[in-house]
């Protein structure tokens, strides 16, 4: 059934927390106000003291924020809010988020984890690339909110071990972005079996692309607040373009802007350069991690640990970590490899500069792509004057800063020798002096006779 159309608009300049304004005076229930202060959370976000009103009281609401604005927050307190008190059953969950990738879905559960602890509420994390096992086992046991990505969610859905008829908050993050991995069909599907008088919070950084249509099928009456124009660049960002004379000078000059003390995200355009830069910055002291579609989930969420801890300084990603990786404090994200598109330029830019920081972002260009990079930068309405480098020149010099020491690389511990298996007593040489049959070769075998080759021939030997 369509819901209304309907668009109550207000637009919210991007800042960083006003301070006018608590969580207490926007509604937020005194349990979570205290969880919040025991994070060390005080002063909500432009988009969080928008949108907090307007969903805390139960209307749809459409929200228009880039990663960083700190819209996970501002669709969490509600959701957790409205679901407190609720009945918990088994594979009927009351809540429901829909997340595009299985890092971005993990972060959020991270964020939920102890707003619905001070709830009395249980979450749990589905999405594909591991067992079902534990998630199914999760379901059965009984969760009030699941953080999910459309693929395995479906799946489940299909089993029948997850069953949306009691969902009475439905969030969808980074609707766009599901749009653009093609996940829209997956995730109409996923609204058409919430029921219909259900509470939907959508946040997007842009309603192209079928968004739209969502928008209009599933929000009533939305209220649609907005934080900064979807295509702008965030205000606290500083962009650089390094133009190079050639590969040699590139590598040096990479090296050079990974060498500095704080975090930095290295974006690669392929799975295999990414790997192999990982590995050239690690074994030259600078500890490295990479991020792409072929590691395992325990290794994606172990390189993520590594990077968030502090244990690798650097993150060498392919696109795949663009929406899906929220870290805060990245002073410096660099396009080794500039993007195909400005969409994605902006995706991977705004890594850095998150949640009113400030961060600065490097675009190293070869002679064969200012071209290209020129329009690219046009598009997403980055004005910046490139610059002829080497990795010595004094603006990277300046860019880098402290130079952290080196760390040498963990030794690689060969795998220990299997030690020779001992014969069983049967097999050894009588005594005598007998030479040991392996040195003759093999025995030849004698051929079978009588009932017992025929028996062996009827089984199939």
């Amino acid at each position: 059934m369509k819901r209304q159309e309907s668009i109550i608009s207000t637009e919210t300049a991007m800042q960083a927390p006003t301070n006018t304004k608590t969580f207490a005076d926007l509604g937020v229930p005194a349990p979570l106000v205290r969880a919040l202060t025991a994070q060390g959370i005080a002063a909500p976000f432009p988009i969080q003291e928008a949108t907090l009103p307007d969903s805390l009281s139960g209307r749809d609401v459409l929200g228009r924020g880039k990663t960083g604005s700190g819209k996970t927050l501002a669709f969490s307190l509600p959701l957790v809010a409205t679901l407190s008190g609720g009945r918990r059953q088994a594979s009927r969950p009351t809540g429901l988020v829909l997340a595009p990738t299985r890092e971005l879905a993990t972060q959020i559960t991270a964020t939920l984890e102890p707003l619905a602890a001070a709830a009395g509420l249980r979450v749990t994390t589905i999405y594909g690339g591991v067992s079902q096992g534990r998630q199914v086992s999760a379901l059965r046991a009984g969760v009030d909110i699941v953080v999910a990505c459309p693929g395995r969610l479906e799946d489940l859905m299909q089993q029948k071990v997850i069953s949306l008829d009691n969902v009475t908050v439905t969030v969808l993050d980074e609707a766009d972005h599901m749009a653009d991995l093609g996940f829209l069909p997956g995730v109409t599907r996923i609204l058409a079996a919430t029921p219909n008088g259900g509470q939907r919070l959508l946040f997007s950084a842009t309603l192209d692309n079928g968004v739209d249509k969502l928008v209009r099928r599933f929000l009533n009456n939305p209220v649609l607040h907005s934080v900064n124009e979807a295509a702008e660049a965030p205000a606290q960002m500083t962009h650089h373009v390094f133009h190079v004379g050639g590969v040699q000078e590139k590598k040096d000059l990479v090296h050079r802007l990974a060498s500095g003390t704080g975090r930095r995200i290295l974006f690669m355009r392929t799975k295999h350069q990414a790997r192999k830069l990982a590995k050239q910055l690690t074994e030259a002291g600078v500890p490295s991690v990479d991020l792409h579609g072929n590691l395992s989930q325990p290794a994606r969420e172990r390189n993520l640990a590594a990077f968030s801890s502090g244990e690798a300084r650097v993150l060498v990603a392919t696109d795949i970590a663009a929406r899906g990786v929220h870290v805060d404090n990245v002073e410096l994200v660099v396009h080794v490899d500039p993007p195909m598109e400005h969409k994605a330029y902006l995706h991977r830019s705004g890594r850095t500069a998150r949640a009113g920081s400030d961060g600065d972002v490097v675009t190293v260009v070869l002679p064969e792509q200012r071209r290209d990079t020129q329009a690219l930068l046009r598009k997403a309405g980055i004005s910046v004057r490139p610059r002829d480098v080497r990795s010595d020149s004094p603006e990277v010099v300046a860019l880098v800063g402290e130079i952290a020491p080196l760390r040498a690389p963990a030794p690689t511990v060969a795998p220990a020798a299997k030690p020779a298996a001992k014969r069983p007593d049967h097999h050894r040489a009588p005594r005598g002096g007998h030479q040991d049959r392996t040195s003759r070769g093999p025995r030849r075998r004698r051929p079978r006779q009588g009932a017992q080759a025929q028996r062996g021939a009827s089984t199939g030997g």
